[in-house]
């Protein structure tokens, strides 16, 4: 054989073994994270290019070969892209599991473009006492966004007219609009799905049955660090997360403000049992919005736009003396 007995390009055996041992780490990061990790921890350090350490995890065995799909075109989304920190956060529960003797619910909320984490939190229950107060945390932490996104369960939508609940409420009083991804329909909220799968798969490698509720958070609370601090994503150019989220300008406010409607725009005030009196009829709206205003808009042809604040809560049929629910997102401007 003409081979050479020394190749002078060869990669060491110390870059190999500490590849190696990273990837027993963090069974689930491919090669390209690993290295990203690795170039933070020793800089000085000459690492290889991303094929060599694909290789080198292939030939250790560590590489998991995965089964092919057939790809689907992608449908256009009802929400506009993310071009910036803050323009839209997501938030969601992922899964119910039994820690200790407590049914415990993992409460995530996110940056949609940066992918930056800021709650992973256990709650015992999933309702708005428990998320209102987080919420109302990180925002004074962090700011405002313009939209957080979400699926249709509860506290975060419900059956009422606009889909409205208590929490929604609350948001759109702050100036936030609640976005709601169509049901069945996890691929419009995307991105915290795919932080959702590295969480499901990180949770399965604790015996919650065998910890206590605070041991189960404190996993939570390295699960986050990790994702935000030393995960890179190729959606970020391979950057972290908390390299790319800047707070948000818009500072949580010490009182709700009075909101300006349109100057053709009849207000009727809610009743504490939810009905309002439209043409000497009682209407029922909401009981989420007692004592609040909502406002009417023509439209023509006897149909009112009804609003509550900037968000849309359907149509008044003044003919057929109905209320018309919306069944798509509608983005009007009030």
């Amino acid at each position: 054989s003409r081979k050479p007995h020394h190749n002078p390009n060869a990669v060491s055996a110390y870059v190999c073994e500490r590849l190696v041992q990273e990837k027993l780490k963090r069974r689930y990061w491919g090669a390209k994270k690993l290295l990203d990790h690795l170039r933070q921890l020793e800089s000085d350090i000459k690492w290889c290019a991303d094929s060599t350490g694909d290789r080198i995890l292939a030939k250790a065995g560590l590489v998991e070969t995965r089964r092919k799909h057939l790809k689907t075109p992608a449908d256009s989304l009802p929400f506009g892209e993310c071009h910036s920190s803050n323009h839209c956060w997501s938030m969601d529960f992922k899964g119910d599991f039994m820690v200790g003797n407590k049914r415990c619910y993992p409460f995530t909320l996110h940056d949609n473009y940066s992918r930056y984490l800021f709650a992973c939190q256990g709650l015992t229950q999933h309702g708005y006492t428990e998320v209102q107060p987080l919420l109302e945390r990180i925002f004074k932490e962090y700011g405002l966004p313009w939209a957080i996104r979400s699926d249709n369960g509860a506290p975060f939508a419900s059956v009422a007219l606009g889909g409205l609940t208590k929490l929604s409420k609350w948001l759109i009083d702050l100036g936030i609009r609640p976005e709601r991804i169509e049901a069945g329909k996890p691929q419009q909220n995307g991105r915290l799905e795919r932080m959702h799968r590295e969480l499901k798969r990180y949770i399965a490698k604790v015996d919650t049955l065998k910890i206590e509720m605070h041991e189960f958070q404190q996993k939570l609370d390295i699960f986050r660090e990790e994702f935000n601090q030393l995960r890179s994503h190729e959606g970020l150019e391979r950057q972290m997360p908390m390299s790319c989220y800047t707070p948000s300008i818009r500072i949580y406010p010490t009182r709700i403000e009075e909101y300006e409607y349109h100057r053709e725009a009849i207000l009727r005030s809610v009743r504490h049992n939810g009905e309002i009196k439209w043409r000497g009829k009682l209407r029922y709206i909401s009981e989420v919005l007692a004592g609040e205003k909502i406002a009417f808009l023509p439209k023509g042809d006897g149909l009112w736009e009804m609003f509550y604040r900037f968000h849309f809560l359907g149509e008044l049929d003044d003919i057929t003396q109905r209320i018309i629910r919306p069944t798509l997102w509608h983005k009007p401007e009030v």
